[in-house]
């Protein structure tokens, strides 16, 4: 993809709450750890695949945030532009992905 469609660096529409997005994450990095030492304890599996949901859940709360972050800044800087259809495509795409995952 072209520097121009996607910039390695420069605001983001979540710049502004970068720290609260990389808590978020690290939490999540905390509740990955914490499955791999269940498992490696021989925790019974039911709670392990609970552990894995609440993980999962929290990954897509934090996709949502990303993806509502560049609907309200991406697309819409975009739009005033005049020109919102390779956005909106990213947009799209990348619902495509968080839906099928």
């Amino acid at each position: 993809m072209s520097e121009e469609a996607h910039p390695q660096h420069g605001p983001h529409g979540y710049s502004g709450d970068k720290a609260a997005v990389l808590g978020r994450l690290r939490r999540i990095e905390g509740q990955i750890r914490g499955l791999q030492r269940m498992v490696d304890e021989d925790t019974y599996c039911i709670d392990v695949l609970t552990q894995i949901s609440a993980a999962k859940s929290a990954l897509q709360a934090v996709a949502v945030g990303l993806l509502e972050d560049h609907l309200s800044h991406c697309v819409v800087d975009a739009a005033r532009a005049g020109d919102p259809s390779a956005k909106v495509k990213e947009a799209s795409d990348a619902i495509a992905r968080l839906i099928k995952s």
